[in-house]
């Protein structure tokens, strides 16, 4: 009998050890579930989105240096270049152009204001983090020389992100006079558009030298690697 009694004490301590365990791995896998889903959540992707707006295009040719050459293609240049950096840092750009053309159709009349209009429908559409025009300048002093970024001057986001972007060039391309951010509130894109957008003059086409410069591939891609670092610490 004792025998008996004993064989049985052990039979429920073994069968409550049992218990124990296979509860145990259930709550664990439980616990775990909702982890590996909010693990998900946590590491996927959300990309940030970037408006580069090519000034000029087509019939509108922008600036033209001291050598000939011809802004809207300097613009369109430099933000294909600026687009690829951007997509490999996994962000989502949209271009207002892409190609040789500027965005008023075939109508004659009006065509500046109808591409303007254009150019600030799709950046409003997009609704994106910021919006890049690229630009190039000219002075009648063929002296002055150095990249310039523009903001609207209600907008603090703006400015902010001006601030940035202007430091960030300034710095990386190592220019010996750097110049500023500044503030306007005339420019029909930065009045018009609702996100935070600036103008990037980078530099002046009426200077030989930086003129020589902004005609190489090598400069440009300078140029759009400090714009697109200048970029991702707006984002931060």
């Amino acid at each position: 009998m004792r025998k008996y009694r004993r064989k049985m004490e052990l039979c429920m301590t073994l069968l409550v050890l049992i218990c124990s365990f296979c509860i145990g791995r259930l709550g664990a896998k439980m616990k775990a579930e909702p982890e590996a889903a909010g693990s998900h959540i946590i590491t996927e992707t959300i990309k940030s989105c970037i408006v580069i707006d090519a000034g000029h295009g087509g019939f509108d040719s922008g600036k033209i240096g001291v050598g000939g050459i011809l802004e809207k293609d300097i613009n369109l240049s430099i933000a294909r270049k600026l687009q690829k950096l951007l997509e490999a840092e996994h962000l989502e750009v949209r271009m207002t152009r892409e190609e040789d053309e500027g965005l008023a159709g075939r109508e004659e009349d009006r065509r500046k204001q109808k591409d303007m209009r254009q150019r600030v429908e799709r950046i409003n559409s997009t609704k994106p983090e910021l919006a890049v025009s690229i630009h190039q300048n000219s002075y009648t002093d063929s002296a002055v020389c150095g990249p310039q970024v523009f903001y609207y001057g209600n907008s603090e986001e703006g400015k902010r992100m001006a601030k940035i972007l202007q430091d960030t060039i300034n710095s990386e391309l190592a220019i010996p006079h750097p110049r500023r951010e500044k503030s306007n509130m005339e420019y029909y894109l930065l009045r018009r558009t609702a996100v935070p957008t600036v103008i990037i003059e980078c530099g002046f086409l009426s200077n030989p030298e930086e003129e020589g410069k902004l005609k190489t591939e090598e400069y440009q891609e300078q140029v759009a690697a400090s714009i697109c670092h200048g970029i991702l610490k707006c984002l931060d």
